[in-house]
């Protein structure tokens, strides 16, 4: 701002200082307006300051304690210095007005955006305002600070609604933290969020288990408080409400808990907010991120240096995913020779997701899938899961793979599905087959075994699919006659100690049992004696073509998948079924589409997870980014599922 800094520039105390901020800012130099924000134990100013609007946080003392709280406060900001973070611009260090002056930041903060406004962010803008806190975080803490009071009240949001991490009035350096324990740990102030317990700082929803056992702050609990307000961005609802309104969450007045059986639920019976609805767009490996980041152990939490790689690996993946749908349609519009208009015109109003979720509502959909648990195995051996996935483009320009991850089934904690669908021809039916599998599946649990179930929703799948496509092509410049696309796709049923596996094309699932992969699926592809005569029987036609057998003039090298209608009834949407009872001895499986398996074998796959941290979303990965340096030539997606508990700080069994 241009202001001059004059010498010498302490505070009154002579414990603060800086080369930048001037410590004290004459009054000419400023005006206070009108208070824009209150807390217990502060009051937030409009101001301008040499001329510029800025905000001034001015703390209610009425101890020497918060003298000192003050003091350490200034302290601690005037070391700080990115762009993820409020930035002090100067303070009043001296009575009897102590001030601390901050930027302004036009959008307030993220709790109202979120909760006043009713702002619903793009998935794009909720990653990239986590991307960009986590980077905070992850400067506080290689700086050795820990924040203690993440939440969105103390995000602000400036005029492109980027995040700036405020109130550092909790913050402490990890080696003063760790020098407190429970024995001598004495409440320096009232907690922000209007509770007062001994020993606890923070806001309650936003508070890890361990601080609410009254242990010692540390890293991996603001990486907690982090997973929350995440959570709450994507979902806009106040955590452990169902509320998407205006509240004063904090008070619990809103709550169905009472403050000690909220802190009670959260630290003995493992209660979270509601996750975000992968269906609501939400991408499954962020969502994964979320509950590993809120994992009761604070050691099974990932660091912030292993969350910004994960967030900006997920950013990426967002924007390129965008720019590969733009790129498919300007591709298949040249190569197809297809009017651009009608054709973008078009595009631009379809949703192939949409479609195949859509789909089922026009028949009653049955949510019954308790009926799969057979009440006689309720002592039979029951793994404990953990999942993650990853998708790359790999080295081609679109991606044309899809996969889901839906995990406790319509709320049944021992019924989990996973699936992938590898795009050919372009993306329409893997896009389609996830938005509406899932829906089949829960329509059939009522009425059909997993196994029944599995099979028929493939075929009702590639039914629906082919009918959408057939009535596009009806309408005019809505699909072109000659475009027939299809995809692969492989789905596991886990209920209970038992997983079932449906598959259908080249896509694959392994289990690894004892330390050794075991195939859970087979491929079909034209390579293939058995299933290149079933192509013949049904009337397809199969032919030696550059370098391997081929099936039709589309040339493809699977035998089965949903779509590719030109090629029907020939290339059938029948999956093989695969059911396989788990046991102790079996550690995880891993379902990817050919681009991972073309270039790694089952058995390098093993090899590669046991070098790798335990944590599924990396070991995906991990897969996935092998492939690539192998030189897989196709999309990648991987999805990773413990079947036993393991800790991320494991690295090999």
């Amino acid at each position: 701002m241009g202001l001059e800094i004059v010498e010498p520039n302490i505070c009154i105390r002579g414990c603060c200082s800086s080369k930048k901020i001037p410590i004290y800012l004459p009054p000419p130099s400023y005006s206070l307006s009108h208070p824009i924000a209150r807390g217990a134990q502060s009051v937030v100013y409009e101001a301008i300051l040499d001329g510029k609007k800025v905000a001034v946080k001015k703390p209610i003392l009425s101890t020497s304690e918060h003298i000192d709280k003050f003091h350490k406060e200034l302290q601690l900001l005037c070391t700080l210095d990115h762009q993820g973070i409020a930035k002090l611009v100067g303070a009043h260090a001296k009575p009897p007005n102590y001030m601390l002056f901050f930027e302004f930041y036009e959008s307030g903060n993220l709790a109202g955006k979120l909760h006043v406004d009713e702002w619903s962010p793009s998935i794009r803008q909720a990653l990239e305002i986590a991307a960009r806190l986590a980077k905070a975080l992850q400067y506080l803490h290689s700086l050795g600070i820990v924040h203690r009071d993440v939440k969105p009240a103390n995000i602000l949001l400036d005029r492109q609604l980027q995040p700036h991490l405020a109130d550092f009035g909790l913050a402490e350096y990890k080696k003063n933290v760790k020098l407190v324990s429970t024995e001598n740990w004495k409440s320096i102030g009232k907690p922000t969020g209007g509770f007062h317990k001994r020993n606890m700082v923070g806001t309650l929803i936003y508070m890890a288990p361990e601080v609410l056992r009254k242990e010692i702050h540390t890293e991996k609990s603001d990486v907690y408080s982090f997973a929350i307000t995440v959570n709450e961005l994507l979902t806009g609802v106040v955590p452990y409400t169902d509320l998407r309104a205006e509240t004063q969450a904090h008070t619990v007045l809103e709550m169905n808990y009472t403050e000690q059986q909220l802190t009670a639920a959260v630290v003995s019976e493992g209660l979270r907010p509601v996750l975000a609805d992968l269906q609501s767009g939400a991408p499954a490996s962020l969502v994964s991120l979320i509950e590993g980041c809120w994992d009761k152990d604070p050691q099974n939490r990932p660091s912030f240096d292993d969350i910004v790689v994960e967030l900006d690996s997920i950013l990426e993946h967002e924007i390129g995913r965008n720019c590969m749908e733009k790129a498919l349609e300007e591709s298949f519009i040249s190569s197809n020779g297809v009017d651009a208009a009608n054709f973008l015109s078009y595009q631009e109003n379809v949703s192939w997701f949409s479609l195949g979720k859509d789909f089922l509502k026009r028949v009653p959909t049955s949510l019954a899938a308790s009926t799969w648990l057979d009440s006689s195995d309720d002592h039979v051996y029951s793994p404990v899961l953990s999942w993650g996935s990853f998708a790359s483009c790999g080295r081609r320009e679109t991606m044309e793979d899809r996969h889901f991850l839906m995990p406790q089934l319509c709320d049944e904690k021992d019924i989990h599905i996973f699936a992938i669908f590898d795009g050919h021809r372009g993306s329409a039916a893997a896009e389609f087959s996830s938005g509406a599998l899932p829906g089949f599946l829960q329509n059939l649990c009522s009425v059909c075994s997993p196994s029944d179930a599995l099979f028929e929703a493939f075929i009702k799948t590639d039914v629906a699919f082919r009918t959408q496509l057939d009535s596009c092509r009806k309408r005019k410049g809505a699909v072109q006659k000659d475009w027939h696309p299809g995809c692969t796709a492989i789905a596991a049923i886990i209920v209970r100690n038992k997983i079932i596996v449906a598959n259908a094309g080249d896509c694959r699932t392994i289990l690894c049992r004892s330390g050794k992969p075991y195939a859970l699926s087979r491929d079909h592809v034209a390579s293939c004696l058995e299933e290149r005569e079933r192509i013949i029987r049904a009337g397809g036609l199969v032919k030696w073509q550059v370098d391997t057998w081929r099936v039709g003039d589309a040339a493809l090298q699977v035998t089965r998948s949903i779509g590719d209608d030109d090629l029907k009834p020939a290339v059938t949407a029948e999956p093989e079924i695969n059911l396989t009872t788990l046991s102790a001895k079996d550690e995880y499986i891993v379902m990817a589409s050919d681009g991972l398996w073309d270039v790694v074998s089952e058995t390098d796959v093993v090899k590669i997870i046991r070098d790798t941290v335990k944590e599924p979303g990396m070991c995906s990965k991990r897969l996935a980014t092998e492939a690539v340096e192998r030189g897989s030539k196709d999309n990648i997606t991987v999805i990773v599922v413990f079947l036993c508990p393991v800790s991320t700080a494991e690295r090999i069994y």
